[in-house]
């Protein structure tokens, strides 16, 4: 299968976020230019992103979902890392065919689609492309934004370090969601929200994670995407690198 290089298609703003002090329960990390942070006072002034900002292909999706808010209750995540999953993808679940599970990722793009994984870890990921078609982009890390003290309280881990969302099953346990969220439309206020944010100053691309029982040319694609310059960047990192010109 060709990877094409679709990612390229993203276009990179000029404009600058302005970095402000966090305040009472905001973001308390450092975080790097190249990932910053909105104050959550800003995000008062962020449109939830409509859903014909997720109906094209998951390749496309997937890199342009950097740098987005994820929204629930007081809890505001910033979106660091993530993979790409398309239809007639040998490692997608799609592949599995329309079941009681897999049903909402058939669905038109907009729509969380959540699952268990080893039984444990709730994983989100963001339905893509048009209804019929099968595909979705895994969020596998995020930035704090505000509710820390939440996302330490769900994540039963008092600390500030990237350890606290850098892994897909961190995400959800930090947004405290279950599967009773798979085909929760993600561009109608309340509950569970994505909100448009700045576009990342660059990007890493790689092979995504775990996927080894794929085939060879779905194992190796880099359909694995995150935002250059953060910490908070899930392991592996050293198989990560700057797209090539």
């Amino acid at each position: 299968m060709k990877t094409g290089r679709r990612f390229k298609r993203v276009g990179r703003s000029k404009k600058r976020v302005q970095l402000t002090q966090p305040q009472d329960d905001c973001c308390l990390v450092k975080c790097t230019p190249q990932s910053a942070i909105l104050n959550p006072l800003g995000l008062d002034r962020i449109t939830i992103l409509p859903p014909s900002f997720f109906q094209i292909d998951a390749l496309d999706l997937a890199p342009r979902l950097l740098g987005k808010f994820l929204r629930r209750d007081d809890v505001i995540l910033q979106i660091t890392e993530v993979e790409a999953y398309r239809a007639n993808d040998s490692a997608c679940h799609g592949r599995f065919g329309i079941t009681a599970r897999t049903a909402p990722v058939f669905g038109p793009g907009g729509h969380a689609y959540v699952y268990l994984c080893y039984g444990l870890h709730t994983m989100l990921n963001v339905v893509a492309d048009k209804e019929g078609v099968g595909a979705a982009v895994l969020i596998r890390s995020c930035a704090p934004v505000s509710g820390l003290v939440t996302i330490q309280q769900r994540r039963s881990q008092i600390t500030e370090k990237p350890v606290l969302l850098t892994g897909p099953g961190k995400i959800g346990q930090a947004l405290g969601i279950s599967t009773e969220w798979s085909n929760h439309p993600l561009y109608l206020p309340g509950g569970l929200e994505l909100l448009d944010g700045p576009e990342p100053k660059g990007i890493l691309i790689g092979p995504r994670v775990g996927i080894e029982y794929a085939r060879p040319e779905h194992v190796s694609a880099l359909w694995r995407f995150a935002i250059a310059g953060t910490p908070w960047i899930s392991a592996p990192k050293n198989t990560l690198r700057p797209p090539s010109s």
